[in-house]
């Protein structure tokens, strides 16, 4: 099958599945890549926390930070809703900055992502973004902006409301009546952004070696698997990625590595059009679709043919 012929036919799978999509797959030891619309910029929701944690170690890596500094949290901090870690605490805490970007990454705490975006401002998450040339994500705020959306103020029975004005409310530049969803105000990224940056990670880069280390440990270790790993990890295999959802919003990044030394990007940014909270279907849609490209591009690799994007 060509790639044309199965991006097309992916497209038509999302579709029926409610979603649309903006997805990249490239093979990190080649370049060659395969994509449905992967330079779309999307709101990226907690997928900002690999850039944030990549300007936090960079400050670690020149002396700028200290690893051991104790942060202190105090219970019911602004970005308090959410179902892991510091949010979820009912007393004050003392939280080293390594630990903080442990909980920030693996668990994807928004309290403590917040703890260390005080430490390291959206500014300073783009200059680390210039500095290592990953253009294409923007960071305007920091997480608990995430938090004031429409869903955070409605009682559980009326979530999907909040969910049909995700779906209802947009323009065709990717405006919207809430902010988070707005492209002009929210983070941003795209999926090619995206991958260059794991791009940088995983390969020699102008990030320095022992950052790039910390932040594959870190991915590694992530907790969230019922979006992508279904698909990506096995014995033959690992599976490193950080997940990003707001609304109807469901992402995840993330690299591949099979036991054959094949390593693969993988970027899968979607937007739902059924106003529910909770899509199992969805999520595994997402991963049948990614692991699609996958496969086909991994098949090209032993025949020397090049990928495509549409």
């Amino acid at each position: 099958m060509s790639a044309q012929r199965l991006v097309r036919r992916m497209r038509e799978v999302l579709s029926d599945g409610g979603l649309t999509g903006s997805f990249l797959i490239r093979d990190l030891r080649t370049g060659e890549e395969i994509g449905i619309d992967p330079d779309v910029t999307y709101p990226i929701a907690s997928l900002v926390k690999v850039p944030l944690a990549v300007a936090v170690l960079t400050r670690l890596e020149d002396g700028r930070l200290d690893g051991a500094t104790l942060v202190e949290l105090a219970p019911g901090r602004a970005a308090s809703t959410g179902q892991t870690g510091v949010t979820r605490f009912r007393h004050p805490a003392f939280i080293a900055v390594d630990d903080l970007l442990y909980l920030s990454v693996a668990i994807s705490d928004n309290a403590a992502a917040d703890a260390l975006f005080d430490l390291v401002g959206p500014a300073e998450v783009n200059q680390a973004m210039r500095e290592v040339d990953v253009t294409g994500i923007s960071v305007r705020h920091p997480l608990v902006d995430l938090v004031s959306t429409p869903a955070e103020r409605m009682a559980p029975d009326e979530v999907h409301l909040a969910q049909a004005l995700a779906i209802g409310a947009g323009t065709p530049g990717r405006g919207h009546v809430v902010p988070q969803l707005d492209v002009s105000r929210a983070n941003v990224g795209t999926a090619r952004a995206l991958v260059d940056l794991l791009a940088a990670v995983w390969t020699p880069s102008r990030i320095p070696a022992g950052v790039a280390a910390r932040i594959r440990a870190l991915m590694g270790g992530n907790l969230v698997r019922h979006r992508l790993a279904p698909d990506f990890a096995s014995d033959a295999s690992t599976w490193s990625s950080k997940t990003g959802t707001l609304l109807n919003l469901r992402h995840e990044v993330g690299v591949v590595e099979h036991d054959d030394g094949g390593r693969y990007a993988v970027a899968a940014m979607t937007e739902s059009r059924v106003p529910a909270a909770i899509q199992p279907a969805a999520e595994a849609l997402t991963g049948r679709v990614a692991r699609a490209l996958h496969d086909w591009l991994r098949g090209q690799a032993d025949v020397g043919s090049t990928g495509g994007s549409a």
